[in-house]
């Protein structure tokens, strides 16, 4: 494998966990937890960004 490989990996496996946080935090948490799944789903949607970026330039 070689690095944009492993970079499209990482990006895949790190929009499968945002969805899975952000999915957590509106179903499953009622409370203020809820917000802060939310949050750190869409953090990790934001790295996932940053790693199909650099897809190609590494």
């Amino acid at each position: 494998m070689n690095k944009n490989t492993v970079l499209g990996w990482a990006t895949f496996i790190m929009i499968l966990m945002g969805l899975l946080l952000v999915c957590l935090g509106a179903f499953r948490y009622d409370d203020i937890a809820g917000y802060g799944f939310g949050a750190v789903g869409l953090g990790f949607f934001a790295i996932a960004w940053v790693f199909n970026a650099l897809k190609g330039r590494v």
